[in-house]
């Protein structure tokens, strides 16, 4: 009876030293590695990690870029420079993505790079929410996520790069179209899909910026969809025209949509009597600048778009930042970068290219 006594009492002692061991890891709580990472993944990580400015990149980090569709060619520049530069920091970037820019089609592509335990993903949402349950997922794992280009919703991600202030950019686009209309006129927007998050913000401020009284002689009768599609954007374009023959103005804030609009006016009567702006890179608008097509239209550099986003995700998954407002980081050759409110980060201001000054840029 004594014996059984005493191995109960050195039973319960070693079992209280291993609690007390514990305590300082996990107090006691049976916290496993998943559990933990749940935590950090909670309300974009910002709510319970700690951010430590000074920790190094870490090497070797792997990050996926997942793009609305992999053919478009804007978000084909922006994935590439932000996989030269994960290069830079001693990490590994790749690009995948669907073929169609339909609002589920992400999924699966999330749902794999779970699975393969990608450091980071980044992505350019079809959709803000149909993406949020396999997102949170990945974070609920450690996953950094990563939005640019398009946003999700914000408790799907720890940080947003934004290519320049939504408002900024919707209401820039009107403003650059009614000085060339003299603000008269009908006019239409061609955007990208309907359920781009990105494409709604901007269609949301231009139409408050139509609200104002300059612009009471200018009518916006169409908001069309060409899904990111050369041949449904070319084919929209020809649409508006002929329900709305006397129509003065388009906006495409989509470069595929600029693009088609431009290749569809340059071989139509319309040309030189419809005034075209938007989004577009100068290489693909190039052709429709020099022969009068098109005047003016705006962007970003779509390169330090990828660059800044790899640099933030990097930050992220080294411990630098949680995506918290305030924080800081470097991205590189960018420089420092402060992050906003609900984990947004605004790259610049955009650029408005024309014919004086199209061919010092090579996008």
């Amino acid at each position: 009876m004594m014996l059984r006594t005493a191995a109960r009492r050195r039973t319960a002692a070693t079992v209280a030293a291993v609690c007390t061991l514990a305590v300082a890891l996990t107090a006691c709580s049976g916290t496993t590695k998943d559990s933990a990472a749940k935590d950090s993944g909670n309300a974009g990580g910002a709510a319970t990690a700690k951010a430590d400015p000074d920790a190094p990149l870490k090497k070797g980090l792997k990050l996926a870029f997942l793009p609305k569709q992999v053919n478009n060619p804007y978000e084909k520049i922006v994935d590439e420079a932000g996989i030269a530069a994960a290069e830079e920091y001693g990490g590994t970037g790749k690009e995948v993505g669907p073929s169609d820019a339909g609002a589920s089609s992400q999924v699966s592509y999330i749902n794999t790079l779970v699975q393969q335990r990608q450091d980071a993903i980044l992505i350019a949402a079809n959709d803000p929410n149909a993406v949020c349950g396999p997102l949170r997922q990945a974070m609920a794992k450690g996953i950094k996520v990563v939005a640019y280009d398009s946003d999700t919703a914000k408790d799907c991600r720890q940080l947003f790069i934004n290519q320049a202030g939504s408002e900024e950019i919707g209401r820039g686009l009107v403003r650059n179209l009614g000085k060339q209309l003299n603000h008269r006129g009908k006019i239409a927007i061609l955007s990208a899909t309907q359920n781009a998050t990105n494409q709604n913000t901007w269609i949301s401020f231009m139409k408050e910026e139509l609200k104002l009284p300059e612009y009471r002689d200018m009518k916006l009768v169409k908001v069309a969809y060409g899904d990111d599609d050369d041949q449904k954007s070319f084919q929209q374009t020809q649409g508006l025209l002929q329900a709305y023959p006397d129509l003065k103005g388009i906006i495409s804030p989509t470069t595929v949509g600029i693009a088609a609009a431009a290749r569809y006016l340059s071989d139509s009567a319309y040309r030189g009597k419809v005034v075209l702006n938007g989004l577009g890179t100068p290489n693909q608008m190039r052709t429709y600048v020099k022969d009068g097509t098109v005047a003016q239209f705006s962007l970003w550099n779509p390169e330090e778009l990828g660059y800044l986003g790899s640099y933030a995700a990097a930050a992220l998954a080294s411990g630098q930042i949680t995506g918290a407002e305030g924080e800081r980081f470097t991205a590189g050759r960018l420089g420092e970068y402060t992050v906003g409110k609900d984990g947004e980060v605004i790259l610049g201001k955009p650029t408005v290219f024309d014919k004086n000054n199209i061919d010092t840029f090579d996008f």
